[in-house]
């Protein structure tokens, strides 16, 4: 072979296997190892080092430096010593080490030789972070592609390689951003591992050290799968074919589900009665008696739904938008992931689950109104500027209370951490991490952070499949919504888990979205303690406070009116509220400065 009465057969067969992978590649570097093999093919010259190389037509430093890394490999395999590099004197002349060559033809001094050679400094190889926009789009451009199609126009490399990213690849993270994480390309292009080829349409292909780079990513992904990282890849099959690999979303951390595991017989429904224990959930929503003792409970019918008779779906809020030009962005994102959300005005929360029956008037027949039942789990989405909105403005605890008063036993509260101005978001910061405290200590809600929108996206999605896992294969037991008043509501459904803890009770979709209605379910005191929370600084302990002492918002007015006029009457109002409510601790404490802003709107 030609190899074989080459100076260098060794470099040469290198070059050449080079030369023979970039042509099946049909890649831009078929033309530089061609150049290489000629140049070095029709050399004399015996060479040592391979950066000696860089001497000959065609070989630059990233070449040599390949060669040496294969050089080193050799060697290590062969038992043989690595060659040594040749030194450049004062005159411009090398010095070529062991291995090939003469080295010391030029009989120069000592003193040249006695002097430390500086090591070059190593140059880190460039990989992409896992499931950046850049680690998407080397996967992608490094899948196996049709016969003879050399790389991917735009809009079908971003397909390919957004299962691979966690960002977005036509939305920008935040919409007061611009760039997506496509702008990753550029990177590529100006690390060469990506070249653009072709006009007028522009398609985008894998240099040889983006094939290079992505073998390594895929061999560190093989070995991220075997360790339990959550990653799974398939075995390729062919020479040069890459591995497909396939995305394994990990469980969301939520808390323990726990559901029915009875065997009981397959009527439709299991009637009991519920002796309930004194409730503390008297005072809810106005529709209904009052419930004064447990023999006030109706006995409860369920209506029970079997497995294989409906599917659990996910109801999104239609006003969660990621931009107003951009309404529709959730519910595409999660259509992509498998995931065909439902789509209306909830009442309360931002995301919930409902059992959907596949017969539209089953349950109608068995007194419950609908097709759908909701299960215990609801999310309530608080973008982080959002959050620091809703807390100085009190809609914070005016929502909390309203989510607990729903009487579902699992609240997700998920907090989107975007990025802040710092200068505005430490003056919030404390008030954003005791808020935060809150939700979990006080509410025993589940706090759920995410870096973004496409991260929520995906949580959703995971907690679909998840519910979905759970709830149909278990029988659901539907309270009727003819037993059901805005007054026994809570109290029912506690003493009914109570009594029966392995069983899910749940009601229908209309009657929740009328118990939870701001507005037709409100009592006197529902409003009497919105109308305090508008006050600044009235949260909703303390507001629950004050109405302990005046029940009505006519007893307050009566007591600011009693206190008098002139000087000294202002000042009883300023103090009134402070009187009554200063030797509080905690949260609920109401200083003097609190106390005159109260009195500022409903002494004067």
């Amino acid at each position: 072979m030609a190899q074989n009465t080459s100076a260098n057969p060794l470099y040469l067969e290198w070059v050449k296997e080079w030369w023979d992978t970039a042509r099946e590649r049909n890649s831009k570097g078929v033309a530089t190892y061609k150049h290489a093999y000629d140049s070095l093919k029709a050399c004399p010259i015996a060479f040592g080092h391979p950066g000696e190389l860089q001497q000959l037509k065609g070989f630059g430093p990233k070449l040599c430096e390949r060669l040496a890394e294969q050089m080193k490999k050799h060697c290590e395999e062969n038992g043989l010593p690595m060659p040594t590099r040749g030194r450049k004197k004062r005159g411009g002349r090398a010095v070529v080490g062991s291995g090939g060559g003469d080295g010391g033809a030029d009989g120069d001094d000592g003193e040249e030789d006695a002097r430390p050679v500086k090591k070059a400094r190593k140059v880190k190889a460039y990989v992409p972070a896992y499931r950046s926009g850049a680690y998407a789009i080397v996967m992608a451009l490094s899948e196996p592609s049709a016969e003879g199609q050399v790389g991917l126009p735009k809009n079908e490399l971003i397909d390919k390689a957004q299962p691979f990213c966690d960002a977005s690849f036509t939305a920008p993270p935040d919409p007061t951003k611009f760039y997506t994480a496509w702008a990753s390309i550029k990177t590529l292009e100006q690390k060469e591992l990506v070249y653009e080829r072709g006009r007028p349409l522009k398609r985008y292909a894998l240099t040889d050290e983006g094939w290079e780079v992505a073998k390594r990513i895929r061999q560190m992904t093989i070995i991220s799968g075997a360790t339990g990282t959550g990653i799974v890849v398939a075995a390729g099959s062919g020479s040069g074919a890459a591995a497909k690999p396939e995305t394994r979303a990990p469980h969301p951390v939520v808390p323990t589900i726990a559901l029915d595991d009875d065997d009981d017989d397959d009527d439709e429904k299991e009637a009991y009665p519920i002796q309930a224990k004194s409730s503390q959930f008297s005072n809810v929503v106005a529709d209904g008696n009052a419930v004064p003792d447990d023999s006030a409970l109706p006995t409860l019918t369920p209506i029970r739904m079997q497995p294989g008779t409906f599917t659990v779906e996910l109801v999104l809020d239609v006003r969660e938008v990621r931009a107003k030009t951009d309404r529709d962005y959730m519910q595409q994102q999660l259509t992509k992931l498998g995931i065909k959300p439902i789509m209306r005005s909830l009442e309360l929360g931002d995301a919930l689950w409902v059992a959907k029956h596949k017969q539209p008037n089953w349950l109608d027949r068995l007194g419950a109104e609908g097709d759908e039942v909701v299960l215990d789990w609801i999310v309530e989405r608080k973008r982080l500027d959002d959050l620091i909105g809703s807390i100085k403005d009190g809609r914070f605890h005016e929502q909390k209370f309203r989510l607990r008063r729903a009487g579902l036993k699992n609240v997700i509260y998920l907090v989107e951490e975007i990025s802040l101005d710092p200068t505005h978001f430490q003056k919030s910061e404390e008030m954003v991490q005791s808020a935060i405290a809150s939700i979990q200590v006080v509410n025993g809600y589940f706090l759920k952070k995410t870096q973004m929108m496409d991260e929520t996206i995906r949580y959703l999605a995971s907690m679909t499949r998840l519910l979905k896992k759970v709830y149909e294969s278990k029988p659901l037991h539907v309270v009727p919504t003819k037993v059901l008043t805005a007054k026994n509501y809570l109290p029912l459904m506690k003493c009914a888990r109570e009594k029966h803890p392995s069983v899910s009770h749940h009601i229908s979709y209309p009657a929740f979205a009328s118990l939870a209605s701001k507005s037709d379910m409100m009592t006197l005191r529902d409003v009497y303690l919105k109308m305090l929370m508008c006050t600044r600084g009235v949260t909703g302990e303390k507001a629950v406070e004050i109405q302990k002492i005046w029940k009505t918002p006519y007893e307050l007015a009566k007591a600011y009116e009693g206190c008098g006029t002139g000087e000294e009457g202002k000042k009883k109002r300023a103090n009134l509220v402070a009187a009554r409510l200063g030797h509080l601790v905690g949260h609920k404490k109401i200083a003097k400065a609190l106390s005159q802003k109260i009195a500022e709107s409903w002494g004067d």
